[in-house]
């Protein structure tokens, strides 16, 4: 149940992300000059026919897999052992599910970056923690495991999370194109007030504003930063034998990375975008699943 949770709440994640760039005009035609004017006509009643399907899908997966985390919830209390790995994060994800639920009818389509980090963050910790949970349930011992080093793991955990809350501030402040050149970009440029998630972003701006010149730069350098971390976990959990690992914390940044410039090459195209962003929670998952259970080896 718990891979099938997790698959689903990716698709939750994806159909989300769909709506909130489709609402902030991403994917108009023609871009960028367009994305101000389709986002004020997105701001009014009416959707277009996609993104409208969009919703209806996302409800009714979401509404799907609040069931099925209820279910795993009641499998684990009624099994008595609620101090177990499996009971625990079985519970973290009904809480989990529980605030999304909340967040998303309280916020309806509120455009506060406050909200889209709410939601962005809180669906990758489920995903994360949905992987986590099948990976202990699947195994049942942990004879011969050996555990990549817990400094590094940390770091990079840390890490991660900070590059996903800048990404979904770079998304909600529209500042995908603030930097399009590599290097040439002059971050001094930009506001402080894009990292405040309780400041409502103009509507009427293009993604190649300066304003979000300082995010951005800050999402690209904390990006490499992690990208180096992780390969010294994969060079670590290659010389432990474990191969598997190494090949997911090197393949993962690499196409991060790669979709990342691309993705600004080509001025933002939804379907990069959105590959980003499942790739992102792939990797949330692989080092949440790399911690020591206490009676089971994930990997």
């Amino acid at each position: 149940m718990a891979w099938l949770c997790a698959a689903l709440v990716l698709v939750i994640a994806s159909l989300s992300a769909f709506i909130r760039l489709s609402r902030a005009g991403q994917g108009c035609e023609p871009w960028p000059q367009c994305q101000g004017i389709a986002a004020a006509e997105a701001a009014q009643p009416g959707l277009g026919d996609s993104v409208a399907m969009a919703r209806v899908g996302h409800r009714v997966v979401a509404s799907t897999t609040l069931l099925l985390v209820l279910a795993m919830a009641g499998l684990a209390l009624a099994s008595g052992a609620v101090l177990r790995t499996e009971a625990r994060l079985a519970l973290v994800l009904l809480g989990l599910a529980l605030f999304l639920a909340v967040l998303g009818r309280w916020s309806g389509q509120s455009r506060l970056p406050a909200v889209t980090l709410g939601n962005l963050l809180g669906g990758f910790a489920m995903f994360a923690v949905s992987v986590r949970l099948a990976l202990v349930a699947g195994r049942t011992g942990a004879a011969g495991w050996r555990p990549v080093p817990a400094p590094w793991l940390g770091v990079a955990t840390v890490l991660a999370w900070v590059q996903v809350a800048l990404g979904g501030l770079v998304s909600a402040g529209q500042a995908g194109l603030s930097c399009p050149a590599l290097g040439a970009c002059d971050w001094r440029a930009g506001s402080w007030q894009a990292l405040d998630p309780w400041v409502m972003p103009a509507i009427d701006v293009l993604p190649t504003h300066s304003e979000g010149a300082l995010v951005h730069m800050l999402h690209r350098w904390s990006g490499m930063a992690l990208t180096l971390v992780l390969l010294v976990l994969a060079w670590q959990a290659w010389r432990l034998g474990r191969r598997a690992v190494a090949a997911w914390l090197v393949v993962l940044p690499v196409l991060l990375v790669a979709l990342g410039l691309v993705q600004v090459w080509l001025r933002l195209p939804l379907p990069l975008v959105l590959a980003h962003n499942a790739a992102a929670a792939l990797l949330l998952a692989v080092l949440m699943g790399l911690r020591r259970p206490r009676h089971a080896a994930p990997w």
